[in-house]
């Protein structure tokens, strides 16, 4: 969970205009655990009655993303979520059961990143890294048989 001081306070220090809905947003994200959909968001928004639109919604989540205080993840399914997260590089691990969602910093990956770089002749430029399994507590609740 992140704070939603912290994306309001993003949006602040890079001169966006603190709206209502920029900050009902920052409250929404907050409040959610492990990773979520534009849709989780929306329903949200109805159920609390915010008057907030799915365009406004997905605005918000793009500018967030830009921002770098939200991460937009490609679910194996094919489907798209998004976490909270510092605005620092990093990767993630992400329960394929419950979507608790930790961050992962592994220097490990620049020398992977600049080996396929050598072998390729491609200037890499960024890299993403997800791993999906199932986080301890899914992981003890799965029957063994």
């Amino acid at each position: 969970m992140t704070d939603a001081t912290a994306l309001i306070d993003a949006l602040d220090r890079a001169g966006y205009r603190l709206t209502e809905p920029r900050r009902a947003m920052a409250g929404l994200i907050s409040d959610q655990t492990g990773h979520f959909t534009a849709a989780d968001l929306v329903v949200d928004a109805r159920t609390r009655r915010l008057g907030i639109g799915r365009a406004t919604i997905f605005r918000a989540l793009d500018l967030f993303e830009d921002l770098g205080v939200v991460e937009r993840l490609d679910l194996p399914s094919g489907d798209h979520a998004y976490v909270p997260c510092e605005p620092i590089h990093h990767h993630h691990v992400i329960c394929s059961s419950c979507g608790r969602t930790e961050d992962v910093d592994d220097p490990g990956i620049d020398a992977v990143t600049r080996s396929v770089a050598r072998r390729t002749g491609f200037r890499i430029d960024s890299h993403r890294l997800e791993l999906f399994g199932l986080c301890p507590a899914c992981a003890g609740s799965v029957d063994p048989r």
